[in-house]
């Protein structure tokens, strides 16, 4: 195990931290607390675990390494579960209001109120699989009919599961990309509502709604530490995640915000070329990684407005290193807690082991005082590739 994490080449970027204003213009304190009023509400909710990964911090030679578990959030298996939801229940408030021309509120719709006007709103979003098997669970809570747009690579078994859930699944030949504008188009021709984690020019409401609801997971986090991480290792994709966690932690901590590295595949880092470029850019995926849920080319403008101001460091890591953390968050030594991780949850958690193993360590400043907080964004969301990665034969 040491080997594979000796041997990868990560690539580093700094960011350029400053003003820290987008943190509370995108996404204001109010944003954040109406999600996390709402949703904290809503039926099977419950905290998900924060877990220590004290062996592994004192074999790496930093102080504390806590790990936030969402694989049992709303038994959908990943934090997307706060997202897709919540910003569905904020599109049908919307549209049933501007139909009838009054206020709803969203506990009426969640009470079955406005079922009938639910029935005839239809949904619909691109996805990797997390963020529509949410949106799916969401349409069905709701009423809401739901059609889901999926690309060549996504997985059997997570098509399977928004099918389950009532979704009408849409896969096509292309990549995420391609699913989006899809999604997009046929929305305009059909009169339908996309729910997006990415926002483009025009489309802002879903896309901070998503990344509201995803605070709920952030304010946990920060509720169950007593002093502020000194660093966050956020994953990318499109930047809704890394943006929406970095925004809450500076509203919860303030100046005592800790350093944000954002971490991609080196196959899919256009937050990593963003940062290089200083304006969000597109990033060309010639060949897909093992991070199905990071397999993004395309940024979110609105996320990349936080993470410009928010964020210290990019890395790029290689897939070499996903599958054998997924196995030593499964398989780890003493008395640790067994965590089932899927492959888009280790990346913050790799990007850490293999920099503590370089020069990398010395130039993100961790030391022993260094407490870092990572976010474990999905568990086992399709068996079968979890099996795979197990036994070893799925590599990347």
């Amino acid at each position: 195990m040491t080997d594979v994490y000796t041997q990868a080449q990560l690539t580093h970027t700094t960011g350029n931290p400053h003003g820290h204003t987008a943190a509370t213009r995108v996404l204001s304190r109010s944003d954040f607390d109406q999600a996390i009023s709402e949703i904290t509400q809503w039926p099977g909710y419950a905290a998900t675990p924060l877990v220590s990964l004290d062996d592994l911090a004192s074999d790496l030679g930093v102080g504390a390494i806590l790990y936030k578990h969402e694989g049992p959030r709303f038994g959908l298996g990943s934090f997307k579960a706060l997202g897709g939801a919540y910003a569905a229940l904020r599109v049908l408030q919307r549209e049933i209001a501007r139909r009838r021309g009054t206020d709803v509120a969203l506990a009426d719709i969640r009470a079955g109120k406005y079922a009938d006007d639910c029935s005839q709103i239809t949904l619909c979003s691109a996805t990797d699989g997390n963020h529509g098997r949410s949106l799916a669970w969401g349409c069905q809570t709701f009423g809401a009919p739901c059609r889901i747009y999926i690309h060549a690579e996504v997985s059997k078994g997570r098509e399977v599961a928004m099918q389950d859930l009532g979704a009408d699944v849409v896969r096509i030949a292309g990549d995420y990309d391609e699913s989006v504008a899809l999604a997009r188009s046929e929305a305009e021709a059909n009169g339908w509502f996309v729910v997006s984690d990415t926002s483009w020019p025009g489309y802002s409401e879903p896309p901070r709604d998503v990344m509201a609801g995803y605070g709920v997971m952030t304010q946990e986090a920060c509720d169950a530490m007593d002093q502020a991480p000194t660093h966050v290792f956020l994953q990318g994709g499109v930047g809704g995640l890394a943006a929406s966690v970095a925004a809450r932690l500076r509203q919860v901590w303030g100046d005592d915000t800790p350093r944000v590295v954002i971490v991609e595949p080196e196959l899919a880092a256009c937050l990593f070329d963003s940062a290089k470029a200083g304006k969000a850019t597109n990033f060309s995926i010639h060949q897909e990684t093992i991070m199905a849920g990071l397999s993004c080319g395309e940024p979110s403008e609105m996320a990349w407005e936080i993470l410009a101001e928010e964020s210290s460091d990019f890395v790029t890591i290689p897939d070499s290193i996903v599958a054998p953390t997924v196995r030593m968050l499964a398989r780890p030594t003493g008395a640790a807690k067994i965590v089932e991780a899927g492959e888009s949850a280790v990346a913050g958690l790799a990007a850490l082991i293999a920099a503590c193993k370089s020069d990398l360590k010395t130039t993100l400043g961790l030391d022993a005082g260094s407490r870092v907080l990572l976010i474990g964004s999905e568990g086992i969301t399709d068996p079968e590739i979890y099996a795979e990665i197990m036994e070893g034969t799925k590599h990347g």
